[in-house]
């Protein structure tokens, strides 16, 4: 994620969302029970895992990995990004009551903000980080913990825009176009599309087992069972205008879908 780094976009995301394949999910779309959000959908638990607002509003949910201090029966984290994306107060208003219920749910790393602001609140350590402008990683531990994908991500979203003002990016709303706008966001897609695992030597240790940490530290994941459902790219403006880009995936990683929808 970049804020602030692009003369076009102020906010910049590429994300990767792994799940169990058999999880219903639905594509990305503004919602027919709140015709404001743009997002896809769980449709086991109705929440989401990143989306925004016809008004700007963005938020995103990460699970922090720690198999010991897992509970079945706690409250589903899409409901945090779903529940930003209804709020009507200050972004800092509306992240009181997730930090304050924060024990409900399974530890997760819940970015969020309104085009102006921006926030990262942390359960593991109960805090939540103000974002100034640069570029962030995280993944299923804490804000820019430096795992190898999430390391590597942001080198490669660094060099994106390096080469975006190299080659002179417009100013204001000037790439408004559809087919420009899928092209340029295929090429952020191209940042986590890479399913080879890291060495063993560079893995955390997470509570699971080595063979399991190997294959999910790829940035993207290829099993039968748990792996990348699709990548996002999120273009935002100032005025909340913008791109939303899915791509999704089947279990062997050949693409199952795609949209994208003008902000």
């Amino acid at each position: 994620m970049a804020l602030g780094s692009d003369p076009e976009f102020s906010l910049v995301v590429v994300a990767n969302r792994d799940e169990f394949h058999a999880r219903p999910t639905a594509p990305v779309a503004f919602w027919k029970d709140a015709p404001d959000i743009l997002a896809g959908r769980d449709l086991q638990a109705e929440g989401t895992w990143l989306g925004v607002t016809r008004q700007g509003r963005f938020s995103a949910v990460t699970n922090y990995r720690d198999p010991s201090q897992f509970e079945q029966k706690r409250r589903t984290r899409g409901d945090l990004t779903r529940n930003f994306l209804l709020g009507i107060h200050s972004v800092l208003e509306d992240l009181q009551q997730p930090k304050q219920e924060a024990a409900q749910y399974n530890d997760f790393n819940l970015l969020a903000g309104d085009g102006t602001h921006f926030y990262c609140l942390e359960s593991r350590t109960d805090t939540l980080i103000p974002l100034a402008p640069g570029i962030y990683g995280v993944s299923n531990h804490l804000l820019d913990t430096p795992w190898p994908k999430v390391v590597a991500g942001k080198t490669q979203l660094a060099a994106w825009l390096a080469a975006r003002a190299a080659q002179g990016a417009p100013q204001g709303r000037a790439e408004n176009n559809p087919a420009t706008l899928m092209h340029l966001s295929s090429s952020l897609m191209n940042i986590l599309a890479n399913p080879t695992p890291y060495p063993d030597e560079l893995l955390p240790d997470t509570g699971i087992n080595p063979e399991r940490e190997r294959l999910i530290s790829a940035a993207f994941i290829r099993d039968d069972v748990y792996g990348t459902r699709s990548t996002t790219v999120l273009l935002q403006r100032k005025d909340a205008s913008g791109w939303f880009h899915e791509r999704r995936f089947n279990s062997d990683g050949s693409m199952a879908g795609e949209s994208g929808i003008m902000l």
